[in-house]
């Protein structure tokens, strides 16, 4: 069954949005896999509200990559089967990106006592566990931030004693930090809101590139069902 004239220019446009949402799931996967291992190398998590959203994002990525590819199959073979699918599964996907950007503005604070909880139970674990020990330096060192709120939570948490800092609550070039920890020696911003803004700022990266590929699959979903009609009746109504 040949393909002319307007349907041949819905099927390069389904195609070529497939494309472009193909490309947006490996972005997608890539974004979700970095701030994974950020967050990992900093902080052990354990609270599904602070290992969440890279996770979602990973998920995300993966989704909308196969059904791209899917998609991608289906516009390039005229199989009807396959179009509806992508038109149903890609509405199925706007769907729940519209209810994950929802409960994501609901739960946002979650996320925020989540840090914070993890941060502080790294802190009373940092001098007999290893792990602890290890992701709270790099934390420290890499959001130049020391304790939760700020570094006067050494001096009352009840595992540390003798009220010090460890070294990477230290600003560079500063002497007797640890033991003598003064304003001018030791970050004075608190670790949550380090990494709450760092979480912010990639989640309008985040935010700008779902906006992109909600408005494609708003049209990929229009451009489906164009070319669903026509599969379906032989291109007659083109």
């Amino acid at each position: 069954m040949g393909v002319e004239g307007g349907m041949k220019c819905v099927r390069f446009l389904v195609f070529f949005f497939n494309f472009i949402f193909w490309l947006c799931g490996i972005a997608l996967i890539a974004l979700g896999v970095w701030v994974q291992i950020k967050l990992n190398d900093s902080i052990h998590m354990t609270n599904v509200s602070t290992s969440g959203v890279p996770i979602v994002i990973l998920i995300v990525g993966v989704i909308v990559f196969f059904i791209a590819f899917f998609g991608c199959c289906g516009a390039w073979k005229e199989n009807y089967c396959m179009v509806t699918t992508f038109a149903i599964l890609l509405t199925l996907i706007f769907l729940v990106e519209i209810a994950a950007a929802i409960a994501g503005y609901i739960f946002k604070n979650q996320i925020r006592k989540g840090i914070d909880d993890e941060i502080r139970k790294d802190m009373h674990g940092y001098s007999r566990n290893g792990t602890f020990k290890h992701d709270l330096d790099t934390l420290q060192t890499d959001f130049s931030c020391c304790g939760a709120a700020n570094y006067t939570d050494w001096f009352t948490d009840p595992a540390v004693v003798n009220h010090t800092v460890p070294s990477s609550c230290c600003k560079p070039n500063a002497t007797d930090c640890t033991k003598n920890p003064t304003p001018d020696k030791v970050f004075q911003e608190g670790c949550v809101s380090k990494i709450e803004r760092w979480l912010k700022k990639h989640i309008l990266i985040v935010a700008g590139v779902a906006l992109g590929i909600a408005f494609f699959e708003l049209l990929g979903i229009i451009f489906a069902c164009c070319l669903m009609k026509g599969i379906r009746s032989g291109y007659e109504v083109m």
